[in-house]
């Protein structure tokens, strides 16, 4: 049974307890039983107060015991509904231990008053939930009251706590459907957000104005949601986890912020607009608040809108900006400067999306959309505009920099790379097709080797490619001048490996040889290299002029683990016999001191290298008139060596040999080191002072080249021991030469321009001729050796194989006439059948 009353009464005589709120919510009809009355009591933090029961009747409220005056600050009001006045006290126990505990917990602060909580709770004997859904219009007004205070930004009217708060919430489920309570927080989340929209509507019209009013809106919202979030919490972890096709709560105040605020038409145009603006016055220069961009961009990933929204427009709007500016930028800089500006923006991107863009989607959009419009869209003008002067000029920094930016490019590093080994060609080529170069070209070859390694490798990071390419460049422009690059390389490794170089110590050598080695490895004609190396070798070891044969060896090695035993076999028989020589030259100075006993004439020296025709390069046969004294020297040492080595062919060959002689002049005494032809010139003028062209010719039979170059060397050089008439320097058949007494000179030894250390243009085309001829040669032999294999061969084949086996650059025009020439000589033949074919003769 129950019955109807109203609690205005208790209402007034206990306001001073009761928050004007509470009166409110039990100002309505209470379903209660007539057995059934209501106990108030008051308590402080920590003692519970006496208990003041009251009991509610029809005729209104009787005063059932007397009210404790209460001396804490901080009241606690607890109403609990009881049996009877007797349930109210035997109860008391339990609820002092209840509320200690929730004491602690459970306090809300007020300005300038005691902090109060107040709790409802219902025990219900027999059926449970009479009276839930008149409860629960309380409940509802409680938890509504709460929102609006989070929304409006004060405090709650009643003074509910969250522990309130929370029961209340759990209260209204158990009433009524957790669908309904969400469908109601739904609708209150949506009104607000919609009086927020019409704000925003009327604000400033200024751009970052506006801006912020949405960043503050948002932030608002975001703090709101998050007490909603706390109050409602029992709703999402129970009625959304169980429903998977229902938000959570932060989600639907997402939704609802991004549907009704941001995805608005003027709203998103306006955020979009403005973000775009603040961007674009970064990039040109000016300070913008990063903060705020910051915070709407994050605000628009949490909506899901920064993809489909912003990053959409952004990326449009950069590269419109960045297309413009690649195409000013490039005509008004230098490469240089324009590559260090393209560098300054990427980090001014980089530090964008470091501070406010999302990095994780935007990164490698925003960076390629850079990089393409201000590289890969002008690549090709960068490249041909820019690197030849880096290499040029060796700027290797900027090279640096242009190999790191167009490695960003698509195909950039492969187009640096074929315009790397073009430039290398072109360049190349001027070293070596310029005769006027010949002097320096090697070594100019060596810098230029030197210097792009070191660009590879400091500023390439030594990329296989690129190294491959300087090798294909050399190989291609060190070529394109036949014979003569090896031949000057030769000459080059006889003037580092001749007596007199101080330029470098041992080390230094080593080194220079090991990249002298890489150039020998471009040239395709080796033989032309093997046969001016071989004769300058000669010369070095025959006149004593090597530097080292500890560096000799040194070379030969290098050449013999480059090309092979066959290449350097020659080579090695020339050091054999200068060793072998030297053993026997011991034993034939033993046997000339012996004979200088019974012969007292014999004062001279001799020393006489015995070499092997086939290992040395072949000199003109002279039969050069001497002095008797040499000739006696001959005899001797010719008789000794037959008497050693019986059944050898010796002949003697005089174009490398050389004297030291003693020369007494009014001025002094000298030594003069000199040539075979000099020392037989100059023993002429024992007899007579004056000589003519014709009798030194007539007296020494030397060819009339030399001849004419010895005279050179002793009356028109630097140390003039004999005196021309009439002066000049050629040497005419009607000149006179006359022994000069006013000789002097400040040194004791004086060596004499060695004639025969220079190549002469006769000598030099001699040994290409050899060069041709040995061609001819080895032509001839793999030919008969190719198809004496096949028997039969077509014309096409036989020249395509003899290109894979020759050694050496030749063309198909000279193989044809060598093949000729088989025919010719009955090697081979014309197959009958086909004009085209070849066959074998036996």
């Amino acid at each position: 049974m129950t019955s109807n009353c109203k609690i205005t009464n208790i209402s007034e005589k206990n306001s001073e307890y009761m928050p004007a709120s509470r009166k409110r919510y039990l100002s309505g009809q209470i379903e209660l039983p007539d057995s059934k009355k209501i106990c108030m009591t008051t308590e402080n933090d920590k003692n519970m107060d006496r208990l003041a029961n009251f009991s509610i009747t029809s005729n209104g409220v009787n005063n059932e015991g007397q009210r404790k005056k209460q001396t804490a600050d901080k009241k606690v009001l607890s109403i609990r509904i009881v049996p009877d006045l007797e349930d109210a006290s035997s109860g008391q126990e339990d609820e002092d231990e209840e509320m200690e505990s929730d004491n602690a917990h459970y306090e809300r602060k007020s300005q300038g008053t005691a902090d109060t909580y107040w709790r409802k709770q219902r025990k219900v004997e027999g059926k449970n939930g009479v009276g839930d859904k008149e409860d629960a219009v309380v409940w509802w007004l409680v938890v509504q009251e709460a929102v609006l205070a989070v929304q409006e930004t004060r405090p709650a009217v009643d003074g509910a706590t969250q522990e309130d708060l929370y029961r209340c919430v759990e209260s209204f489920i158990t009433a009524h459907t957790p669908k309904e309570l969400y469908n109601r927080l739904k609708k209150m989340i949506e009104e607000y957000i919609k009086r927020r929209l019409l704000k925003l509507l009327h604000s400033s019209a200024d751009r970052l104005v506006f801006l912020k009013e949405v960043n503050t809106c948002w932030k608002e919202h975001c703090e709101q949601m998050k007490m909603i979030c706390n109050i409602f919490l029992s709703l999402d972890r129970g009625y959304v986890l169980q429903n998977s096709q229902v938000m959570s709560i932060w989600d639907m105040g997402l939704e609802l912020f991004r549907d009704i605020i941001v995805s608005e038409a003027v709203v998103e145009s306006r955020v979009i607009d403005g973000l775009l603006m603040m961007i674009q016055n970064e990039r040109a220069g000016e300070t913008i608040d990063r903060g705020l961009i910051k915070n709407l961009l994050r605000m628009l990933s949490s909506l899901h809108l920064y993809s489909s929204v912003f990053q959409t427009k952004f990326l449009v709007s950069s590269e419109e900006l960045y297309c413009r500016e690649g195409c000013r930028l490039l005509q008004e800089l230098t490469v240089p400067d324009y590559l260090r500006h393209v560098t300054k923006r990427l980090e001014e991107e980089n530090n964008r999306l470091l501070h406010y863009l999302d990095s994780h989607t935007t990164r490698n959009l925003l960076v390629h959309l850079v990089v393409k419009q201000l590289l890969g869209e002008h690549k090709n003008t960068i490249i041909q505009k820019g690197l030849e002067d880096m290499l040029k000029e060796n700027r290797q920094e900027d090279l640096r920099l242009l190999y790191s930016l167009t490695s960003r490019v698509k195909n950039g590093l492969q187009l640096l790379c074929s315009s790397f080994n073009a430039y290398i060609k072109n360049y190349g080529k001027t070293i070596v097709n310029e005769p006027e170069k010949d002097k320096m070209m090697v070594q100019e070859l060596l810098n230029f080797k030197d210097r792009l390694n070191e660009m590879v490798v400091k500023c390439c990071n030594s990329n296989e490619k690129f190294l491959q390419a300087t090798k294909e460049a050399f190989e291609s422009f060190i070529n394109t001048r036949l014979n003569k690059p090896a031949e000057l390389i030769a000459k080059f490794i006889d003037c580092k490996l001749r007596a007199g170089n101080k330029e470098a110590t041992e080390d230094e050598l080593e080194r220079l040889l090991d990249k002298i080695m890489v150039l020998f490895r471009f040239i395709n004609g080796k033989d032309v290299f093997e046969a001016f190396y071989k004769k300058d070798l000669a010369k070095r070891l025959l006149l004593g002029k090597s530097a080292s044969v500890d560096a000799e060896k040194s070379m030969l090695s290098k050449l013999k683990a480059e090309c092979g035993p066959n290449f350097t076999g020659k080579l090695e028989g020339m050091f054999k016999d200068m060793e072998l020589s030297k053993d026997f030259m011991l034993s034939f100075k033993q046997h000339l001191q012996n004979t200088a006993r019974n012969n007292p004439n014999l004062t001279m020296e001799l020393n006489v290298s015995i070499l092997t025709h086939g290992f040395w390069p072949s000199y003109p046969d002279s039969e050069l008139i001497l002095p008797s004294e040499m000739v006696q020297y001959q005899k001797i040492f010719t008789d000794f060596y037959r008497s050693k080595h019986s059944g050898r062919k010796l002949m003697w060959q005089g174009t490398l040999g050389h004297c030291v002689l003693r020369a007494h002049f009014p001025q002094g005494t000298k030594e003069l080191q000199v040539s075979l032809f000099q020392a037989l010139v100059l023993l002429l003028f024992n007899e007579h002072d004056t000589k003519t062209y014709t009798d030194i010719k007539a007296l020494t039979n030397i060819e009339e080249t030399n001849l004419r170059r010895t005279l050179q060397s002793l009356a028109c050089g630097k140390a003039r021991v004999l005196t021309k008439s009439p002066r000049g320097k050629e040497v005419e058949d009607s000149d006179s030469f006359h022994y000069n007494i006013e000789f002097t000179n400040q040194l004791f030894r004086i060596r004499i321009n060695q004639i025969q250390l220079k190549e002469t243009t006769e000598e030099q085309k001699k040994t290409e001729e050899r060069v041709y001829q040995d061609r001819q040669y080895q032509i001839d032999a793999c030919v008969v050796r190719i198809m004496k294999t096949r028997k039969n061969l077509t014309h096409n084949l036989l020249i395509s194989e003899l290109f894979d086996q020759l050694k050496f650059p030749v063309k198909a025009a000279d193989l044809k006439k060598r093949i000729e020439s088989l025919i010719d000589r009955d090697y081979m033949e014309r197959d009958k059948d086909n004009p085209n074919a070849y066959n074998y003769i036996a």
